[in-house]
């Protein structure tokens, strides 16, 4: 019998006698035995009460589990069997949650900002995709005005925004203000929020399955937030957003639709920061946009 095998047939073992938690203890590698035991020493090993016993006296071996992440989380003291085996299609699902805050008929800035401090709770223990949840310091939802014309969607959240859990507050996010300020706008007028809510490892680009996972969260926050215009900043998020295969410079210099609201995209200001060359590509997006809110910029 292998390992795996053996492993799964001893937690159904466990559980089946009202055994749900186990210590988690650290063990030494196991040394190799000079000779193989005896039946009589197998049987044993695998004898219900000689479980218990070396439970009770801390040598029961360790089990490797089949869920890589456990491994790698810190140790809270004693994990329940059924957690060990838990995966991530068991997890509660928060769409009922979600779908109740959106279908509401909201009666001003109030309403909406109740609506979206509700869904902030819930996407703060959202637990979806395993490396984000045990990687991030927090989650970052959005921030800014809950009735805003304008809001702008980026890609992730970075080091920055992961430890102060709002986004744009980087090294990107202070070239942003000065784009808004240019643009005669303040960012508290604005709500901001990304396509994922938390970061990922190394700044990387967010994995199709990741912003699948947290989709939903993205389209509660504009059905709740109703805005008249939505900018993508980045390719990640004009993408995800647009369901577009085609690259921003594709996309830029005109008008999409989703919902009610009119989308333009442009580059990411991260993405300024590599390139500063791009800045005169985004400031002509700017003007453009700003045109179609009757603002023309020098």
């Amino acid at each position: 019998m292998n390992s795996k095998r053996a492993i799964a047939q001893l937690l159904q073992h466990l559980a089946g006698v009202g055994v749900t938690h186990v210590p988690h203890v650290e063990f030494p590698k196991p040394v190799k035995p000079a000779t193989k035991p005896a039946p009589a020493e197998k049987k044993a090993a695998l004898n219900p009460g000689g479980t218990e016993r070396a439970m009770k006296s801390g040598r029961q071996s360790p089990a490797k589990s089949n869920l890589a992440s456990e491994s790698r989380r810190p140790s809270s003291g004693l994990r329940s069997v059924k957690e060990l085996q838990v995966t991530s299609a068991d997890r509660p699902d928060p769409s009922r949650e979600v779908q109740a805050l959106v279908e509401q008929k909201f009666s001003g800035p109030t309403h909406k900002a109740d609506a979206l401090c509700s869904l902030a709770g819930i996407v703060a223990n959202c637990r979806r995709c395993d490396e984000l949840a045990t990687t991030r310091k927090q989650t970052v939802f959005g921030v800014g005005d809950p009735n805003a014309r304008i809001m702008f969607i980026g890609e992730a959240p970075g080091a920055d925004e992961d430890r102060q859990g709002e986004p744009f507050v980087g090294e990107a996010g202070q070239l942003l203000n000065k784009i808004v300020t240019a643009c005669k706008l303040k960012r508290e007028d604005i709500y901001i929020c990304n396509v994922l809510r938390c970061r990922p490892p190394g700044n990387r680009n967010p994995q199709p399955q990741e912003a699948a996972n947290c989709r939903e969260f993205l389209d509660a926050q504009i059905s709740i937030v109703q805005p008249e215009y939505i900018i993508c900043w980045g390719a990640v998020a004009a993408q995800n957003l647009l369901n577009e295969t085609r690259a921003v410079g594709k996309l830029r210099r005109q008008f999409f639709t989703y919902n009610n609201a009119k989308v333009m995209c442009t580059y990411h200001p991260s993405y300024l920061l590599r390139n500063p060359s791009a800045k005169k590509e985004v400031w002509e997006d700017m003007k453009f946009f700003m045109l179609e809110l009757g603002v023309e910029l020098a």
